[in-house]
């Protein structure tokens, strides 16, 4: 059965990023790459928690969750993306919670977390058009939601 996968909450406000890609695919397509996101990881330069002004080398590790019933989000892997598939419909509207976990090492290589972001993407596709509007739900915005946005679409070119 097919169902609507929109976030009932998703802000009315203006959008923080929106941008518009050429897209050769369907839907489905688009959330095994989003499923396949999850877990991932990379390393960036912020500033550092606890000393203004200094820059860390910090770890950023990606978790994704889907609608599932217009106010609540389950995850999103490798996993059960296969059993998610079948309700995905090959156009319309999408959206994820994207959350990113932050660390870095201390002096004695010990991982230490520090407070993530929390993202809604909504992805929109009609015809060969995707639109992706990412906003920041909560957290300090260490990473843009333009750069969110970028990620995904790396991974759809990587074809993953």
């Amino acid at each position: 059965m097919m169902r609507k996968r929109i976030y009932h909450r998703f802000p009315h406000r203006e959008v923080e990023f929106e941008q518009k890609y050429r897209y050769t695919s369907d839907l489905p397509f688009f959330v095994k790459v989003m499923a396949n996101m999850d877990g991932k990881f990379g390393m960036f330069v912020t500033e550092s928690v606890t000393q203004k002004g200094h820059r860390i080398q910090a770890k950023r590790e990606i978790s994704v969750d889907i609608v599932t019933n217009g106010v609540d989000f389950a995850p999103l892997n490798y996993e059960n993306v296969d059993s998610i598939l079948d309700t995905i419909e090959p156009e319309g509207i999408i959206d994820f919670r994207v959350s990113l976990k932050y660390s870095y090492l201390d002096g004695k290589y010990n991982r230490v977390p520090f407070r993530g972001d929390t993202y809604l993407v909504r992805a929109v596709l009609e015809g060969d058009i995707l639109a992706l509007q990412v906003n920041n739900l909560e957290g300090p915005g260490r990473t843009e939601c333009g750069r969110v946005a970028d990620t995904i679409i790396d991974e759809i070119r990587r074809g993953s």
